[in-house]
């Protein structure tokens, strides 16, 4: 568990109803409590495994009201937990008794060609800007879907498509708008307050909350992507590897092995059965994309082959928003994944009843590993490999069963770095979060963390407490 100091949640008493009423007469967007018909549409979450009921949801309309909404909860000692996408595997996107800070009505975007950055609100998803910018033939890289928010997504670091082309979503990051726990209202960048700026790249939410991120764009004139689907054997895993890593830095990939779905571009006789859906992302001309991806389809004759040219948001496969599973996942970074860690890995498929479980694994490297490792707080530059276990249900019972699941799965694999993503990081202790910063970096983010939030009110996170 990622344990987190909690302040009892004040009764509703007749002051502090009071007190939220004119909190909401102020700001610009809506205070939702449960006496309002969208609340419990509001408070739920993208994951089902938590059903926290918050004293009310503010669905702010502008930094000044998040500004207005925080002195508001340090006043009155509520919890304070902070929602973009609501993605956050820890549930950090909800609270039991506190207030949800709600981004989602957030989404300015105000695109510079000229200048070729972009101001980006962040209650937007990851989906939202790529498309939007596909319009222009630019990119900021996010992660691998289109629902997740980019607020957590980016404060994290960012893993995504164009990780070896263009780095971390970090990497690309100019300036953030942030609402401190004093209040403040700052424009952070490398200048202006520059410690506080170097601690949002890769420390999570723990130091306020921002409500606009400036990003670089990239020209992408050219990209061919899309899923080649394999069959599941050691051999192609370990072969599929060697591929990445030798790979020309305009291809990024995530591979995905998992049970067949039932789509269309696939035959029926292989749905349910482990394949290897190999996600490939190349930023360049056509020509050059085939001959990165000969050595992959090389590997064995492909059951589907929809890598092809087109914009770089159909990368993002088809969500439903109806669903909201349970989810379970555990990730370490590895130094490589050979033929004994290959058959570990499909074996461990075998021995999971989720309807949903697969293993990823994202060969890095490229334009990460070229930043140094104190130049953000992303502490993970030179690891080459990232690999996770992931299972989707529909029961907190059946969550804690794939917790073990996933737990064993990261245990029996060797070669591993020290630490994880942090946002991948479920509840696993503070001894696990302590693990995925070197120490100059976790004693830095505690000096940070001291200065622009002494008193932990920022803690609904992948929680640094204040040195």
């Amino acid at each position: 568990m990622n344990v987190v100091m909690r302040v009892d949640a004040p009764k509703l008493t007749e002051e502090l109803a009071r007190g939220i009423e004119l909190l909401a007469s102020r700001v610009k967007g809506r205070i939702v409590t449960d006496d309002d018909h969208d609340y419990d549409g509001l408070r739920a979450l993208a994951h089902s495994n938590w059903n926290h009921r918050p004293l009310f949801v503010a669905r702010v309309a502008t930094a000044a009201d998040v500004a207005d909404v925080v002195d508001f909860a340090r006043r009155n000692g509520l919890e304070i937990a902070v929602r973009s996408g609501g993605h956050s595997v820890c549930g950090h996107s909800g609270s039991a008794g506190g207030v949800v800070i709600d981004l989602r009505d957030l989404k300015g975007l105000n695109i510079d060609l000229d200048a070729m950055t972009a101001w980006v609100g962040s209650g937007l998803t990851a989906g939202e800007v790529s498309q939007a910018l596909d319009q222009h033939q630019v990119v900021v890289g996010f992660g691998d879907s289109s629902s997740v928010g980019i607020g957590g997504l980016t404060l994290g670091g960012g893993v995504g498509y164009m990780a070896r082309k263009h780095g971390l979503t970090i990497d690309s990051l100019l300036a953030a708008e942030i609402v401190t726990a004093a209040g403040d209202i700052l424009v952070v960048d490398e200048t202006i307050h520059p410690d506080l700026f170097w601690a949002l790249r890769g420390g999570g939410g723990n130091f306020g909350v921002v409500t606009r991120f400036k990003y670089r764009l990239h020209p992408l004139p050219d990209f061919t992507g899309g899923p080649l689907i394999l069959p599941a054997t050691a051999e192609i895993l370990a072969g599929f590897v060697i591929a990445a890593r030798a790979a020309p830095e305009e291809l990024t990939t995530i591979l995905l092995a998992m049970p067949a779905p039932p789509m269309p571009f696939l035959p029926p006789e292989i749905y349910g059965k482990t394949v290897l859906i190999c996600m490939m992302a190349y930023a360049g001309p056509a020509d050059a994309a085939q001959q990165a991806l000969a050595p992959f389809r090389a590997l064995a004759t492909p059951i589907a082959d929809l890598a092809r040219p087109g914009p770089y948001s159909m990368m993002y496969l088809p969500e439903d928003p109806a669903m909201k599973p349970t989810v379970s996942i555990r990730t370490l970074f590895m130094d490589g994944v050979g033929l004994d860690e290959a058959a570990d890995i499909l074996g461990r498929l075998d021995r999971c009843d989720a309807p949903m479980r697969m293993a990823q694994v994202r060969v890095l490297g490229g334009a990460t590993a070229r930043v140094a490792n104190d130049a953000t707080a992303y502490a993970h530059r030179q690891a080459p490999i990232l690999v996770g276990f992931l299972a989707m249900d529909g029961s907190a019972e059946a969550a804690v069963r794939h917790d073990r699941w996933a737990e064993n799965g990261v245990a029996v694999l060797r070669g591993a770095t020290a630490g994880t993503y942090v946002n991948f990081l479920a509840d696993q202790g503070a001894e696990a979060l302590r693990a995925s910063y070197p120490g100059a970096t976790w004693g830095r983010l505690r000096d940070v963390k001291r200065r622009y939030d002494a008193a932990n009110l920022f803690r609904l996170n992948q929680n640094i407490p204040p040195a």
